[in-house]
């Protein structure tokens, strides 16, 4: 297999390490691992000296893309892959008691900084026919029953209707309330992705929801969700971590890295659950 470099958000902790630790897996793979903490890139870096750039910086400052971006370009030469995995889940509100600059602060974080990122890299994956892996959520489908592990329902699939993503069986509808101002910017970031597939031939963009995976994100919705969540659901979130049932991070961090490194263009503009029956063969959960 031939070598290829790749930028991953988020990389510090969680899904986004994991990613990166898989694309490095390959020894010719190369990596630009970006998140706020240095400290824990450093860590990265010292396990994969040659094989890492890292680059601390908040996604939503204006030059980061780029910074970036010239950091692969600079130290690899070219770009094959983009895992757009960074994001934010508070403030975890109902829409009667939103903020709209709280609601904007979100977006900037979740979509905005994302649209920069796309923007400042299609030229160069372009060149090397690369891809873009956005990882969304279930939150962001429009109706749904739960955040089950890996697996979520849509109103496609809670009607019988083709189409339908990450899913095998229907089941009665719940109400879910984590908060819209986060589904909804995930929601945005599928449409993005779709939109990278249509207006770039030779880029190849897919959305992936992790499912309910053991990060520091789930921990900040078991510590501030109740609030805004109905009891019962808030409830589940709580005894899907007491009972260990969450997803490892490493589980939807093969699919996402395994797309990034060889998609089919098939799956291109498309939006799955990270264990979709469309992606089995990029799964390697064990």
């Amino acid at each position: 297999m031939s070598s290829k470099a790749f930028i991953v958000t988020g990389a510090s902790r969680g899904i986004g390490l994991a990613v990166a630790k898989h694309l490095l897996k390959t020894p010719g793979n190369k990596v630009v691992a970006i998140s706020r903490s240095l400290d824990e890139l450093l860590l990265l870096k010292d396990q994969f000296p040659t094989q890492v750039e890292v680059l601390a910086e908040d996604m939503t400052q204006p030059e980061a893309s780029q910074k970036a971006t010239q950091l692969a370009i600079s130290k690899f030469g070219r770009l094959d892959g983009v895992v757009i995995n960074h994001g934010a889940l508070s403030p975890m509100t109902r829409l009667a008691d939103a903020s709209v600059e709280e609601w904007k602060r979100l977006y900037d974080v979740n979509l905005f900084s994302a649209l920069a990122l796309v923007k400042e890299t299609i030229p160069h994956l372009r060149a090397t026919k690369g891809s873009m892996v956005f990882v969304s959520s279930g939150a962001a489908i429009n109706a749904y029953t739960s955040w089950g592990a890996g697996t979520y329902y849509t109103w496609l699939e809670l009607r019988g209707l083709p189409g339908s993503r990450g899913g095998t069986k229907p089941v009665p509808q719940q109400d879910i309330e984590p908060s819209a101002n986060y589904g909804s910017s995930k929601a945005a970031l599928n449409s993005l992705a779709r939109h990278v597939a249509v207006e770039e031939p030779n880029i190849l963009a897919v959305a992936i929801s992790p499912g309910r995976v053991d990060t520091g994100m789930q921990k900040e919705l078991r510590d501030k969700g109740g609030a805004a969540m109905a009891e019962k659901d808030y409830a589940g979130f709580v005894s899907a971590f007491e009972g260990g049932t969450l997803n490892k991070p490493e589980w939807p961090a093969a699919v996402i890295a395994n797309l990034a490194v060889g998609m089919d263009p098939k799956l291109s503009g498309q939006y799955f659950s990270w264990n979709a029956v469309e992606l089995a063969s990029y799964q390697e959960k064990n």
